[in-house]
C-alpha cells in the first residue's frame, strides 16, 4: 500500500502512572516507515473515554492516515503488511529459545572450565541445565502447570500431588547433574520421571490420538504435545542411564 503524505495522527494514552506501550510501538512502527507523526496525548481517563465514544472505538492507540482510521497497533501492522501474532496459535519457539540458550550456557560453561565446548561434559550439561530451565518455567506456575499436566499423565490422573511434585523433582534432578553429586538420588528420580512422562506422553498422543498442549514449558504454553514433550522425558531417561553407566566404565 502506498502513501503520499507520510503524515500520520497517533492518538495515545499518556498519563502520570501510565504510558500505554502500544502506542510507544505504534509510533515507532509508524516512524521506522517514514511518517512524521502528530503525536496527540490522551492525558485522562475522562478524555480517552470521550476520544473512543466519539470515534466509536474500544481501544487505543488509533492512528490516522489522510484522514481514514487504521485502527490500533495490531490494525497498522496488518495495513503495513506485517504479520500479526496469534495469541492462540501453537508454537515451538518457546522451545527452540530454551534449548538453544541452554546448549549456549553449556558451551560456556565448558570454555570457562576445560577451554573447550566440545566435551562429554558439555553434552551432560546441556541436558542437565534443559532440565532446570523447564523445571523452572513449570514451577512459575505450579497450579496451572498441574493443571494442565493432569490431563495425560498417567502417574499423576491416578495420584494427583504428583503433578505438583513433578517439577519439583526434575529441577533437583537437574542441579544434581549439573554438580554432579547424589548420583543415587539424582539417577533414580531422573529415570522414574522420565519414564513414567514418556510413556503418558506415547499413549495419550501416538496410541490414544488425543490433541493437548504440553505442559513442559509451564502451564500457559501453547506448544502442541508429543515430539517435545516425548524428547523431553527420553532426554532424562538417557542422561540417568549414561551417568549410572558411567562408573562401569571408568
Amino acid at each position: 500500500m502506498t502513501n503520499s503524505a507520510k503524515t500520520a495522527a497517533l492518538h495515545r494514552m499518556v498519563m502520570p502512572g501510565h504510558t500505554c506501550p502500544y502506542g510507544l510501538k505504534a509510533r515507532h512502527l509508524l516512524r521506522s516507515r517514514g511518517y512524521a507523526v502528530e503525536d496527540h496525548h490522551l492525558t485522562t481517563r475522562e478524555e480517552t473515554d470521550r476520544f473512543k465514544a466519539e470515534h466509536g472505538v474500544a481501544t487505543t492507540p488509533q492512528t490516522f492516515i489522510d484522514g481514514q482510521r487504521i485502527g490500533g497497533y495490531d490494525d497498522l501492522r496488518r495495513f503495513f503488511g506485517l504479520r500479526v501474532a496469534d495469541p492462540s496459535a501453537t508454537s515451538y519457539r518457546p522451545v527452540a529459545a530454551l534449548f538453544a540458550m541452554t546448549a549456549l550456557m553449556a558451551a560456556a560453561a565448558g570454555y570457562a572450565v576445560d577451554g573447550t565446548v566440545l566435551t562429554v561434559r558439555v553434552a551432560e550439561w546441556f541436558v542437565a541445565f534443559s532440565m532446570v530451565v523447564l523445571a523452572l518455567l513449570k514451577l512459575q506456575d505450579v497450579d496451572k502447570f498441574a493443571t494442565m499436566f493432569l490431563n495425560y499423565d498417567l502417574l499423576a490422573s491416578r495420584w494427583v500431588p504428583y503433578a505438583t511434585i513433578y517439577p519439583f523433582a526434575e529441577g533437583l534432578a537437574g542441579v544434581l547433574m549439573v554438580a554432579g553429586a547424589l548420583d543415587w538420588l539424582s539417577i533414580p528420580l531422573a529415570l522414574f520421571i522420565g519414564t513414567v512422562g514418556a510413556a503418558s506422553v506415547f499413549k495419550a498422543v501416538y496410541i490414544d490420538r488425543r490433541e493437548l498442549k504440553c505442559a513442559c514449558v509451564g502451564g500457559s504454553s501453547n506448544v502442541p504435545l508429543g515430539f517435545v514433550s516425548l524428547t523431553e522425558n527420553l532426554m532424562m531417561i538417557a542422561m540417568a542411564l549414561w551417568m549410572a553407566a558411567k562408573p562401569m566404565a571408568m
